[in-house]
């Protein structure tokens, strides 16, 4: 990590005479962001964010002129327009890509944090799981996740320009920002940040809603939900269609799973909510699926009342 002279962390990657940011590199990138999201979260957010704005604002000047020369206001004002421009999905805090967007980093690195177009839906992310997975361990382990990001790079630049060695330190560096029980692997939902889908359907709100007359589910909003996952069209969700659906299912509840867990859920699924026993999930039984999440959902906002 390249030392600093002051408070300031970001002062160190701005030019000395033109007091531009200079290209940040993958690994000073991975330095900027364990430096500010200090809980290891995997966010920047509430007094990170802060300290991040106020660095930000303040590393433009030659000398360290302190966190007071940010006025209140400033700082509301500068987090507005950070938030405005770079929170993709509105949640108020800065996370690893949008950091990517906000630095000036690598292009190649950079290219791995662009979200232009995302996965359609988590049926299209276990089969890229299953992929990459070639070992069929249940996790990306770095020789996969190396493999991974060279067919990423691939699809996203018409010239291939990075080198192996690149390659490698992108490697190390995605694990050490994605890698949360530093396992020296990504599991499921850790791969998921990296690889984010376009919606999780199931976060809609009519799935949350408490369960009456005016905000009941209907069978067109089964139905639609039965379309996104039955991929295929054979009147089934199975498969890799019934993993991206239990992963979906397991987001809502849990910040951290792998495969084990999914298994685990399939297993129960399957066992309690399928009727003939197939294997598979038909359109009825997703329907009891559903209405019994929805009732259980508002159950707990019921309690939370």
């Amino acid at each position: 990590m390249a030392g600093t002279t002051d408070g300031n962390f970001l002062r160190q990657f701005r030019d000395l005479t033109t007091r531009e940011f200079k290209q940040i590199t993958a690994n000073q990138f991975m330095d900027v962001w364990h430096h500010y999201d200090s809980n290891s979260d995997g966010y920047i957010e509430g007094k990170e964010l802060d300290s991040f704005l106020k660095e930000l604002v303040t590393s433009i000047n030659k000398e360290d002129l302190g966190p007071e020369v940010v006025s209140e206001s400033a700082l509301k004002e500068a987090k507005e327009l950070i938030l405005n421009a770079f929170d993709e999905n509105r949640d108020g805090k800065i996370d690893i890509a949008e950091l990517a967007q906000i630095l000036p980093t690598e292009e190649n690195f950079l290219l791995l944090f662009r979200r232009d177009h995302p996965l359609d839906s988590s049926v299209e992310f276990m089969k890229v799981w299953r992929e990459f997975d070639s070992d069929h361990s249940g996790f990306i382990e770095a020789d996969e996740l190396k493999n991974f990001l060279r067919h990423l790079l691939k699809q996203k630049k018409r010239e291939y320009t990075i080198t192996e060695e690149q390659l490698t330190i992108y490697t190390g560096t995605v694990l050490q920002l994605f890698d949360r029980n530093k396992d020296g692997k990504l599991q499921l939902s850790e791969m998921a940040k990296l690889l984010p889908v376009r919606e999780n359907f199931l976060c809609r709100p009519v799935f949350k809603m408490k369960n009456d007359s005016a905000n009941k589910m209907t069978h067109d909003d089964i139905k639609r939900v039965f379309n996104l996952y039955d991929r295929d069209e054979n009147g089934s969700i199975e498969n890799e269609e019934l993993n991206g659906f239990l992963k979906d299912l397991m987001e809502l509840v849990e910040e951290d799973y792998d495969e084990e867990d999914l298994n685990e859920c399939k297993k129960i699924l399957l066992d309690k909510c399928d009727l003939n026993h197939d294997g598979k999930i038909n359109l009825d039984e997703l329907s009891m699926i559903l209405m019994s999440y929805n009732r259980s959902s508002s159950d707990t906002e019921c309690a939370k009342e």
